[in-house]
């Protein structure tokens, strides 16, 4: 088994197959798409360490979250980019499974914080007082390293498989179902590995996050003014929206008949959760957050004041 899956050395990553002139459009507009993630987490990231007023539970929560926004574009992007403009460009077989490495843990621990970030959203003011620093440092490790050890998993289960032809792997990136479309041996054990795997990690915390979200409605409907009423629930549709487009792609990706979703489908859906939510969380989670908004405000007075003393 060791020889025949030292046979293949190297991937070539497919892509989007549509030709150069549409290649270089998207290229174009997916660069476009990977500074707006990156602006935009790195703004919140810079805010929240900056501004002692955004040192609360939530938004230690938000920074993470952003952390693991930028990680994800950082992980997949450029060499998506890299695939648009030069297609026959291979990866290696130790960085293809560092990928998909990576890629596994992000997406596992966005799922458990998005879970522990509806609390807070549904409890705004218990939150801060049961929840404290200690409490919040074991929450954020705890969902690393559950994302970091369920990815693990994945790969060591990958690892033991041999890989010896064809070397083309059907999407941007090393996408660990269409890596294991490669291997010359049964995969049973990891599609099962798979699917309970999504099953505690997408549709238990997806359960949870409804739960936290019908709270949220009915102390909608309880607000008096009509005002607040409609403030508070177009800010928890928003939330609603990307949480259900981050679950519900992956769900469908992962768990749904791959019969009924062809592999150009697949992508589609990839797409989704793994580039354009980390560009939406930071708009969602926080640039529409009135604390947020305030303390960019307060961050540009400053700026905007040393550089009059400097002049």
């Amino acid at each position: 088994m060791e020889k025949n899956r030292t046979m293949v050395t190297e991937f070539i990553l497919l892509g989007f197959c549509l030709g150069p002139r549409i290649h270089i459009i998207l290229f174009g507009l997916f660069s476009l798409f990977y500074a707006f993630t990156l602006l935009g987490n790195g703004l919140i990231l810079g805010l929240i360490w900056l501004d002692s007023r955004l040192h609360t539970p939530m938004y230690f929560f938000l920074s993470h979250l952003a952390i693991v926004d930028i990680a994800y574009a950082c992980n997949t992007v450029p060499r998506m980019l890299v695939n648009l403009v030069k297609p026959d460009q291979p990866i290696s077989f130790a960085g293809c499974m560092t990928q998909t490495f990576l890629f596994l843990t992000f997406a596992h621990t966005e799922c458990l914080l998005l879970v522990v970030m509806s609390y807070a959203i549904c409890h705004p003011l218990r939150y801060s007082v049961i929840m404290s620093w200690t409490g919040c440092i074991i929450l954020v490790v705890t969902s690393w390293a559950c994302g970091s050890l369920l990815a693990l998993v994945h790969v060591v289960l990958i690892l033991r498989l041999p890989f010896c032809g064809p070397h083309e792997i059907n999407h941007f990136f090393c996408e660990i179902l269409s890596v294991l479309k490669l291997a010359c041996a049964d995969t049973w054990l990891n599609q099962v590995v798979i699917f309970v795997a999504c099953v505690f990690i997408l549709v238990g915390p997806l359960c949870l996050v409804l739960v936290s979200y019908t709270h949220i409605l009915f102390a909608i409907l309880r607000i008096q003014s009509g005002e607040g009423r409609r403030k508070a629930f177009s800010t928890c549709s928003s939330h609603l929206c990307v949480v259900g487009l981050f679950f519900g792609s992956a769900i469908i990706m992962y768990m749904a008949p791959k019969s009924r979703h062809p592999e150009e489908q697949q992508k589609i859906l990839s797409l989704f959760y793994s580039f354009f939510n980390p560009m939406l969380n930071p708009l969602i989670y926080s640039l529409r957050n009135a604390d947020v908004r305030s303390a960019l405000k307060r961050a540009m007075l400053i700026e905007r004041t040393k550089l009059m003393q400097r002049i």
